[in-house]
C-alpha cells in the first residue's frame, strides 16, 4: 500500500517520500541550523547574565566589557549564519556559501579587535583588523539579506525576477557604497562627500523598498495562484480493475517531484510553475 508524501513549504530544504528518512544532505543542512539557533540562544543568555552582573554590581571593568561585546558578535553572526543557510538546500547555494564563509571572516576579525590589546604594540595591525572588519561585516550582512531575498528565485513571475533583480543591485550598490570609505581610509568620497551620501539614500531606499516588496508579492502571487487552483473542477481520479480509485499513478508522480524537489532546491510549487510555463511556451499541441 502506497502512502502520501507529506506536505513541504518553500523553507523545507528537501521534501521526505512516503514517510522515509530525509537525505544525508537535508539532515546535515537542519543539522547546523540546530547548530546555530542553540548558539544563539547560548550568547544571548551568556549576554543576558553579564548585563544583570553588571547592573547589579556596579562595575564594568574591561573583561566584562570583552565578555559581552563577544557573546554579541557571536549572537550576531549566528542570525547571519541562519540567513546564509536558508538558501542552503536551493540552486542558489553558491550564495550562502560565500555569505557563511565572509562572515566566519568577520567573527575571526571581530575576536582579534575585541581581546588583542593595544597596548601589545600592534597598534597599527589592529587598525588594518578594524577596517578589515568592518568592511568584512558589511558584505556578511549584504550577502544575508541577500540569500533572504533569493528564496524567492524560483518563483517565475516576471513582476518577482524583476524586483529581485533590482533589489540584488542595490543591495550591492549600498555595500560596496558604504566599504570604500572603510577601505581607502576615508579618502573615498573626499571632496564629494555630499553628492554621495545623497547618491547613498537614494539606492538604500530602493534596497528597502524592494527588500519589503518582495515577499508582500510572493504572497499576493501565491494566493492568486491559490485561488485559481481552488476555482479548478476536481479531476477524477483514475480507478482500477477492482473498481478502487488507483492511486499508484499519484504516487509515481509524487516520487517524482520529491526527487526532483530533493535535486534542484526548488519546493512544488516552484516546480510545477516551471513545466508549465515550458509547456505553455512551447505551444499547444497539434495547434
Amino acid at each position: 500500500m502506497s502512502t502520501n508524501a507529506p506536505a513541504t513549504t518553500g523553507a523545507d530544504p528537501g521534501p521526505t517520500v512516503h514517510g522515509s528518512a530525509p537525505a544525508p544532505a537535508v539532515r546535515s543542512l537542519r543539522g547546523y541550523r540546530r547548530i546555530a539557533v542553540i548558539v544563539l540562544v547560548v550568547s544571548l543568555s551568556i549576554t543576558a547574565v553579564t548585563g544583570v552582573v553588571v547592573l547589579l554590581s556596579g562595575e564594568f571593568d574591561t573583561l566584562q566589557s570583552q565578555v559581552l561585546t563577544t557573546t554579541l558578535l557571536v549572537a550576531t553572526f549566528s542570525v547571519v549564519a541562519l540567513c546564509h543557510l536558508a538558501v542552503a538546500g536551493r540552486p542558489v547555494r553558491i550564495v550562502g556559501y560565500v555569505g557563511l564563509a565572509v562572515s566566519g571572516l568577520a567573527l575571526v576579525l571581530g575576536l582579534i579587535s575585541i581581546w588583542v590589546p593595544y597596548e601589545t604594540g600592534l597598534g597599527d595591525f589592529l587598525g588594518f583588523v578594524g577596517h578589515a572588519f568592518g568592511a568584512a561585516a558589511i558584505a556578511a550582512l549584504s550577502l544575508a539579506q541577500a540569500n533572504l531575498v533569493l528564496l524567492l528565485a524560483g518563483r517565475r513571475r516576471t513582476v518577482i525576477r524583476a524586483v529581485l533583480a533590482v533589489t540584488l543591485l542595490a543591495i550591492a550598490i549600498v555595500a560596496v557604497m558604504l566599504s570604500l570609505p572603510l577601505v581607502s581610509d576615508w579618502q573615498i568620497p573626499g571632496n564629494h562627500a555630499d553628492e554621495y551620501w545623497r547618491w547613498f539614500g537614494v539606492v538604500a531606499i530602493v534596497d528597502a523598498f524592494g527588500t519589503v516588496l518582495l515577499p508582500v508579492l510572493g504572497l499576493l502571487m501565491r494566493e492568486h495562484a491559490t485561488a485559481a487552483t481552488a476555482a479548478t473542477p476536481p479531476r477524477a481520479e483514475p480507478v482500477a480493475a477492482s473498481g478502487q480509485p488507483d492511486t499508484s499513478l499519484d504516487a509515481a508522480l509524487d516520487r517524482r517531484i520529491a526527487d526532483l524537489s530533493a535535486r534542484t532546491g526548488l519546493d512544488r510549487t516552484a516546480l510545477m510553475n516551471a513545466a508549465l510555463d515550458a509547456f505553455e511556451a512551447k505551444g499547444t499541441p497539434g495547434a
